[in-house]
């Protein structure tokens, strides 16, 4: 993403900036929506190989590779009334929607790789390769990168130039994934039944149970970006300089994002095959002790923000209005990090024993929670109402999970 703007950024125009800014933001909540074929095969394939069903693994990652192919046709059939709702809802000047469009029209037709590279890189984590997943996701960056800089930069080819590049490394990836986890599958093929069963990827109770898992986090997914929507259209309300104090301070939590999300990837396949194995011993020594190592680590992020939040935000803007509205709620920010590590391993826990519906309901509840009380307090409060809220946001999800808990532990002992 860095690249695709260096790029157009030098070479281009500023509606080609802006095009890029668009077509990448569509982009993002699209395959972020359907980020279901990660999570959902991370932990039906972990607690498969858990309990030793060889045959029901690989059933497994080709029911998703099926249904990651099958969403990414019917994105392509329905590109034309998606992406006019999209821009519609963005809205940019009549340049910029015009070259959107051409980036868009492009780019989409990598669909169908990237969402099916989704449900092979779940596999991967459930199978414990995260070094074979660390691959690919170079692989499909770096091509990307050289790509943007001989479509778009050498080739004079602009914001077409970037979509080409992006969807040819988007198939790339695909295929050499493809290519991956077959080799890996094939080398754990030892049992008589043949490698793909059409049957058994088909079978109409598997088919039913991935796809309610599928559904629940697809749900649980969207209150995520509801929530997250709901606290930048609220920072907007608040004025200019609000909207981009807040801005620059998520970028520090998303960064902190990639360091839990690391951690709840390895708790989700270790814990689902622990599930799988139906081992309430071992599922609990994980728990423990990938718990004390991601709040360890969130303990080391917001530390580390509290003494250099300033001179991070000084990094991200000279502008003293900005600032100094950022620095007078960075504690804030500091608090969210802290506490985040115990939602993002509940996460990590519930996704690898698939017990998606309690995720589902949980953040249903954590939502209605959130805008409610924003809807109380920030009025009075302004952006400190708005931050309260939003820690109890993450809160709200922890907790919702932790009453859940009991019956998950109860659940992989029967």
């Amino acid at each position: 993403g860095l690249t695709d703007t260096a790029v157009i950024g030098r070479i281009g125009s500023v509606t080609s900036l802006g095009a890029i800014a668009l077509g990448s933001l569509i982009f993002s909540f699209v395959y972020w929506t359907f980020g279901f074929l990660r999570m959902g095969t991370t932990g039906l394939v972990a607690q498969a190989k858990g309990a030793g069903n060889e045959i029901e693994l690989r059933a497994t990652i080709g029911r998703a590779i099926l249904l990651g192919i099958i969403i990414g046709i019917l994105l392509i059939l329905a590109q034309l009334p998606i992406f006019k709702l999209a821009l519609t809802l963005l809205s940019g000047s009549d340049e910029v929607e015009t070259s959107t469009e051409v980036y868009l029209k492009l780019r989409i037709w990598g669909a169908p790789a990237t969402l099916a590279s989704y449900a092979i890189l779940g596999g991967l984590i459930g199978l414990g390769h995260s070094k074979t997943l660390l691959f690919i996701q170079i692989t499909l960056n770096a091509l990307n990168i050289v790509l943007d800089v001989l479509l778009a930069g050498y080739w004079g080819l602009g914001v077409a130039g970037i979509a080409w590049g992006t969807m040819i490394a988007e198939w790339t990836a695909g295929l050499i994934a493809l290519f991956l986890i077959i080799r890996i599958l094939k080398a754990r093929h030892t049992d008589k039944a043949s490698f793909w069963s059409w049957s058994r990827i088909t079978h109409f109770r598997n088919l039913s149970r991935t796809m309610l898992i599928q559904l629940d986090i697809m749900i649980r997914t969207l209150c995520l970006l509801i929530g997250f929507g709901w606290f930048t259209q609220q920072g907007a309300r608040l004025g200019d300089v609000t909207l981009a104090a807040n801005h620059i301070l998520l970028q520090f939590i998303s960064f902190s994002a990639f360091f839990m999300d690391g951690i709840a990837y390895a708790t989700e396949a270790l814990v689902g095959a622990a599930s799988g194995a139906h081992r309430v011993d071992v599922f609990k020594i994980l728990v423990r002790k990938t718990g004390i190592l991601a709040g360890i680590i969130a303990l080391i992020l917001s530390v580390g923000l509290y003494f250099l939040g300033s001179s991070l935000v000084s990094l991200l803007t000279d502008l003293d209005t900005v600032r100094q509205a950022a620095e007078l709620v960075l504690p804030f920010a500091v608090s969210y990090i802290l506490v985040s590590f115990v939602t993002f391993q509940l996460d990590g826990i519930f996704i690898g024993v698939t017990r998606t519906r309690d995720m589902r309901n949980g953040a249903l509840i954590a939502l209605a929670l959130y805008i409610g009380i924003d809807w109380l307090i920030t009025g009075a409060l302004g952006n400190t109402g708005l931050w309260l809220a939003f820690i109890c946001f993450i809160l709200a999800r922890a907790i919702t999970l932790a009453w859940f808990y009991p019956r998950l532990v109860k659940s992989i002992s029967l």
